[in-house]
């Protein structure tokens, strides 16, 4: 029972309450690496691990220090200064590991700082008071849905860059927003999948 509970817990954070396409959280690097397959798996995986060790740490500093001297009323301030040391942790490995990356993703990597989808699944694991474990699992189904979207949108900014059908007026941002509702729409379909 407990395991049919993690499952779905991970079908409504990935497809049916997307950060992206349900609650339009982390669109700017939605839109902003979204042109290159290969940025946008680079930039999923930097996701992954900043939500998932944010929104972990996050909540033990919440349950072990926040709540028991009856600082709660910091917590937005503690989760983002977590956030800008995490993510300073993943700009330099990615610096040392892969420099293409590092270019490629260029400003957006230092903007998952500023990313409200990072915040906000930490402050969603809190606001519905999950334990220790479910905030681990809702953190990792949450940036991987993160990832899913923003690499398969890249996939499909590729092919209407090379496809001549596009209308001149619409190539570019007007013809990837006009994608990305497309793209809602679709997870929409989801909806009924799983109740939280």
């Amino acid at each position: 029972m407990e395991i049919a509970h993690y499952l779905q817990l991970v079908l409504w954070a990935i497809l049916v309450n997307n950060f992206v396409l349900a609650q339009f959280l982390g669109i700017c690097p939605f839109l902003g690496v979204s042109r290159k397959i290969e940025s946008a798996i680079g930039m999923s995986i930097a996701v992954v691990f900043v939500i998932t060790a944010a929104s972990v740490i996050c909540w033990l500093l919440y349950y072990t220090v926040l709540l028991p001297f009856h600082l709660g009323f910091l917590r937005t301030i503690v989760f983002i200064l977590v956030i800008a040391a995490l993510v300073q942790f993943v700009e330099m490995v990615i610096r040392k590991v892969s420099p293409s990356l590092f270019q490629a993703l260029g400003i957006y990597l230092p903007l998952i700082t500023t990313n409200c989808a990072v915040l906000g699944a930490a402050l969603l694991a809190i606001t519905k008071d999950f334990n220790f474990m479910k905030t681990l699992v809702y953190a990792l189904g949450s940036s991987i849905g993160f990832g899913l979207v923003l690499v398969l949108f890249a996939g499909i900014r590729q092919r209407l860059d090379i496809v001549p059908a596009v209308p001149r007026i619409l190539r570019g941002m007007p013809i990837a927003l006009v994608t990305s509702a497309i793209l809602a729409l679709a997870f929409l379909g989801f909806a009924g999948l799983v109740k939280m």
